[in-house]
């Protein structure tokens, strides 16, 4: 499958319902295994992002265990910096599994530094120590990061304006 047939099938949501509750807005992103949709949950009018596995994978055992497992092991981490899961189910029709997160606003470390470059010491450390407190979490619950890296470092704010760093894809 390529770029294109991955862009479309993540598109092809657009304007659809998810599990009769999830309204999607819009494409956030497009990765490697699957993508991730801008939702909007329709009993509580609340932001969400929907992290859906291409179907092309749906099929392969091992790696929707795996896909799950992402979902399993985040929901167990008790730190505001891991993003919130919220819900995991397959869609209709494809049995494709999806994962309802949190909907972040901010961008991921490595964007932030392609558009501003080098950050100061301060910023690096106070990213690395929030980070870290994930990670201490995340290895008392027994669980190794395999992908940690600025991509998957998301820089978001508190409700006093802060930043605030969430590690995602515990997978």
């Amino acid at each position: 499958m390529g770029a294109v047939d991955e862009s479309a099938e993540a598109t092809a949501f657009v304007g659809t319902t998810i599990a009769e509750k999830y309204r999607v807005d819009g494409v956030i992103g497009v990765g490697g295994m699957g993508f991730v949709l801008a939702a909007t949950h329709l009993h509580i009018d609340e932001p969400v992002a929907i992290k859906i596995l291409f179907t092309s994978f749906a099929a392969n055992e091992e790696i929707v265990k795996r896909f799950m497992r992402e979902a399993k092991a985040a929901r167990k981490i008790r730190s505001e910096h891991v993003v919130r899961v919220l819900d995991v189910d397959t869609l209709d029709g494809t049995g494709a599994p999806f994962i309802v997160m949190e909907h972040l606003q901010g961008q991921d470390l490595e964007a932030i530094m392609r558009r501003m470059g080098r950050q100061s010491v301060a910023t690096a450390l106070d990213v690395i120590m929030q980070a870290s407190e994930a990670l201490a979490e995340a290895h008392v619950q027994k669980m190794v990061h395999r992908d940690l890296k600025p991509a998957n470092l998301f820089v978001t704010k508190r409700a006093d304006g802060d930043a605030l760093v969430k590690v995602l894809d515990f997978g």
